[in-house]
């Protein structure tokens, strides 16, 4: 398999052949000097965690494996003009955790901007407890630096991107997105 030319380990991890962490590296030293060319349009839809790694472990993280049992996701829909609308969420029974906010791409490479402005407690669907979030301190705005898209063999679309704080992530999408 290839994104754009990169060939992608196809390596089995559990139904789908997926990017370990030395390829995502690899794609990440590409796309720092390139850009990723990753878009809106392909960011589109409900992403789950597959692996994350930390700053500077070479293993992916145990919280993982966590986060896939607390169903961890990303939500990324269009939101008003050039901006994108992002709900991060983890679930335990009824319980869901809902961060949501705006979005925006920047930069060449690009990175995904955002600020959770909401947090919500659901409930069975049902908001318990919902909270404004403050805006974070100037310069110091989250964002992913988006690493790559693509697609296994067995036809799982996955997105890759590192974080503000160092961790690398691996998301596999849920949906057909768009």
């Amino acid at each position: 398999m290839s994104r754009r030319g990169v060939a992608v380990s196809e390596a089995p991890l559990a139904s789908a052949a997926l990017p370990d962490g030395p390829t995502l590296r690899s794609l990440e030293l590409q796309s720092r000097h390139c850009g990723s060319g990753v878009g809106s349009a392909e960011l589109i839809g409900t992403w789950r965690v597959w692996q994350i790694w930390d700053k500077k472990n070479q293993q992916p993280s145990r919280a993982s494996a966590a986060l896939r049992a607390l169903a961890g996701t990303l939500v990324i829909q269009r939101g008003s003009e050039a901006e994108l609308s992002l709900i991060n969420s983890i679930s335990f029974g009824a319980l869901k955790l809902c961060f949501s906010g705006p979005g925006q791409l920047r930069q060449r490479r690009p990175l995904l901007m955002f600020q959770f402005i909401k947090m919500q407690l659901l409930v069975a669907g049902q908001a318990l407890l919902t909270l404004s979030l403050p805006l974070p301190a100037k310069g110091k705005q989250p964002f992913f630096a988006l690493i790559a898209t693509g697609q296994s063999a067995t036809g799982l679309a996955w997105l890759a991107a590192r974080g503000r704080g160092g961790g690398l992530a691996l998301w596999v999408r849920e949906d057909k997105g768009g």
